[in-house]
C-alpha cells in the first residue's frame, strides 16, 4: 500500500472514467435509453461512498488487510461496471 492518499484518487479516477463513459455512451447513441446508463451511474456513485466510508472507518485491526481489501473491492466493482457498461 503506498498511501492513503493515492488510494483515495485510484477510487477517484477509476468510478470517474466508468461514469464519464456512461455519458460518452449517451452522447453518442442518440436514441439511447438513458435510464440503464443512469442506473450505472447511480450503483457507481453508491460503490464510491461505500468504498470512501471504509477509507474512513476508524475501528480497524489491522491497516494492511483492511486497506488491501479496499483495493480489491475497487478492483470487483470496477470490473463489474465496466462490464454492465459494455452491455449497454
Amino acid at each position: 500500500m503506498a498511501s492513503i492518499k493515492n488510494l483515495k484518487k485510484d477510487i477517484h479516477n477509476t468510478l470517474g472514467d466508468l461514469i464519464e463513459a456512461c455519458y460518452v455512451w449517451e452522447i453518442v447513441t442518440a436514441d439511447a435509453d438513458t435510464s440503464k446508463s443512469g442506473a450505472i451511474i447511480e450503483e457507481t456513485l453508491v460503490a464510491f461512498d461505500g468504498l470512501m466510508d471504509k477509507i474512513h472507518a476508524k475501528d480497524i485491526e489491522s491497516k494492511k488487510a483492511h486497506f488491501k481489501s479496499i483495493e480489491s473491492d475497487l478492483e470487483n466493482t470496477a470490473n463489474s461496471l465496466a462490464e454492465k457498461i459494455s452491455n449497454l
